[in-house]
């Protein structure tokens, strides 16, 4: 954890000189820290800040994807508005750091973006925080076993059938383009990998592939 807090204290200082700026970094670490959370938490958040180091000098504002991906899942109840929300509450704490608000406006964009991963073609920031994101679907395929696991964990609430039919349509989304991802460096990385997870849940689910 204090690791994490060393990286938020070293991201936030340069753009605001708020004493609160720890006190929010540790809410965001408690909020991140859930006991609902069973794939979207503490791991999750560090793996993705790990990627977005792999990819940094990609992006146009490696700030603003950091921060992005602090806020990206900040709040995360298993519901559709989760990311909506989340750029909410990174509008409102960092503007309350007096953070400037161009920088504000685009975390926020940048975490709205992540509801369906669709960067267009150009928007560097959007390829460095949507590749970070899916970076995870390019694992080992035991990992990615436990993380689907995980994942379906967090929507207990949501019947098996309605889950499979959003795996379906998740899995379909992200397979039916040219490619997983959007830079040539997480390309090289994590796409063939990240296929070949995705297909074989395709397989689990009962769905045959070419």
């Amino acid at each position: 954890m204090e690791e994490l807090v060393r990286a938020w204290r070293a991201l936030i200082t340069p753009h605001t000189a708020s004493p609160a700026a720890e006190d929010v970094g540790r809410a965001l670490l408690d909020s991140w820290s859930e006991s609902h959370r069973r794939y979207h938490d503490l791991v999750h958040l560090r793996g993705v800040l790990e990627a977005v180091d792999k990819l940094a000098g990609l992006a146009l504002d490696p700030d603003a994807v950091r921060l992005a991906a602090w806020y990206h899942d900040a709040v995360y109840e298993g519901s559709p508005d989760d990311e909506e929300n989340s750029a909410r509450r990174a509008e409102a704490e960092l503007a309350s750091l007096g953070v400037d608000a161009e920088l504000v406006a685009e975390v926020a964009r940048l975490v709205r973006m992540t509801v369906k991963h669709d960067p267009a073609p150009g928007d560097r920031n959007a390829e460095v925080l949507s590749d970070a994101d899916l970076a995870a679907l390019a694992v080992g395929a035991e990992e990615y076993r436990r993380n689907t696991a995980a994942i379906r964990s967090e929507y207990a609430h949501v019947s098996d059938e309605a889950f499979r039919a959003g795996r379906l349509r998740a899995i379909e989304s992200l397979l039916m383009g040219p490619r997983l991802y959007r830079t040539v460096v997480a390309q090289d990385r994590w796409e063939d990998r990240a296929r070949a997870n995705l297909r074989a849940e395709l397989a689990a689910l009962g769905v045959t592939t070419n």
